[in-house]
């Protein structure tokens, strides 16, 4: 798929049928009980690993399916239309590995990626501290070289499935003088002695996937879990959210598409004044509305895939920035406003937890938020647009 080309292929569209008939018979039926037992969906990660749907992105030399950039959106999209807490399977994964292909020794991939892409282990990616958030290079934690080894302390927060991951992509400062140039990326065990977890922060939505603390106290690891050379760590960060706010677009595509889905189904049922709702111009409107920004935020988050796809495999796309932060920022203000309009469209019934969509506006406003606030997405663009 090149960079010019991002209409999905006849295999894509096999793929979304494949997932989307797993993800109504397992997923959609667990997606209230994950949401209101906030416990993570063991069972839906053993459904998504059973059908490799898990982690779709490794490559086959590490045992993986190999499917590109467009293959990954199609899965979470699908996965998030049913319940967005399940599609930060795949979506995290992708996170958590992706600093590994752009950067990594060959080492390094041999040992971490057969593991995800069998499913015996999930990849986290710790970034964010307490302190910083949006100012990401100004992180406290610290990665000391001794001997052969790096002794990492320090605190990461907002982490996605902390706990439930094996493995931890970690962003720690290696040279304090050097601002951004003097981080330095790493993997990190779930088993390694010294590190621990938080408890589990009480969230608005997708409740299903846990966010803790990941707590790194005098963590000794040694030096070949390095990913790519000293200093590097936070190039190789923002050059892992050019692709992975993707991920995040597709997540929002999918929420949205779910709560258009059961929006439009309601209204073909709920009759007023002796007829179908549906048939009042007003909710028409609405309706027509909601679908345009969808497909629109679609086309663009499709068009980024390609150009992630062509960027990952070494061709040179200066516009992978731009069009990954306003594919995460459209798809995540649609999705938004898509599902706000679904709750008003089930009236007071939308505002129960009886019905999916009160959920689905839960869900939906993390995709604003996380991998760069969509304030952080606008002046990316920004500078895209005038350097």
């Amino acid at each position: 798929m090149d960079a010019e080309s991002y209409q999905p292929s006849e295999e894509h569209q096999m793929l979304r049928e494949a997932i989307r008939a797993l993800a109504d018979e397992k997923i959609a039926p667990r997606a209230a009980e994950a949401d209101e037992t906030e416990e993570f969906p063991w069972e839906v990660y053993k459904d998504l690993v059973a059908s490799d749907f898990h982690a779709v992105h490794v490559p086959e030399e590490y045992g993986g399916a190999g499917a590109d950039a467009l293959a990954a959106v199609i899965v979470i999209e699908e996965v998030a239309r049913a319940c967005a807490s399940s599609s930060l399977i795949p979506a995290v994964n992708k996170l958590g590995t992706v600093p590994l292909l752009l950067s990594a020794s060959e080492e390094i991939k041999q040992h971490y990626l057969p593991p995800v892409a069998r499913g015996e282990a999930m990849f986290s990616y710790a970034l964010s501290e307490p302190e910083a958030g949006s100012d990401a290079a100004s992180m406290k934690t610290r990665a000391v070289k001794d001997g052969d080894h790096y002794v990492l302390n320090g605190t990461k927060m907002w982490i996605t499935n902390a706990g439930v991951s094996e493995y931890y992509t970690v962003m720690a400062v290696t040279e304090p003088s050097a601002g951004a140039r003097g981080i330095s990326a790493f993997v990190v065990e779930k088993s390694d002695e010294g590190v621990s977890f938080g408890a589990k922060e009480k969230k608005l939505g997708i409740k299903g996937s846990p966010t803790r603390q990941v707590i790194l106290e005098n963590v000794r690891i040694p030096e070949w879990r390095m990913i790519g050379a000293p200093g590097t760590g936070f190039k190789t960060a923002l050059a892992t959210l050019d692709h992975t706010r993707v991920t995040i677009a597709a997540q929002a595509l999918g929420i949205a598409q779910g709560a258009l889905d059961y929006a439009i189904g309601y209204v073909k049922e709920r009759k007023q004044f002796g007829k179908p709702i549906a048939e009042f111009q007003g909710l028409q409107f609405m309706i027509a509305d909601m679908a345009m920004k969808l497909e629109a935020a679609r086309q663009l988050t499709y068009a980024a895939a390609a150009k992630s796809e062509a960027a990952m495999h070494g061709a040179t796309v200066k516009d992978l920035t731009f069009f990954s932060s306003a594919a995460k920022c459209a798809a995540s203000d649609a999705a938004m406003e898509i599902t706000t309009d679904a709750v008003q469209l089930l009236g007071g019934y939308g505002y129960t937890r009886e019905y999916p969509v009160e959920r689905m506006m839960r869900d939906a406003k993390i995709t604003q938020i996380y991998e760069g606030t969509n304030q952080i997405q606008r002046m990316v663009m920004a500078r895209q647009l005038l350097k």
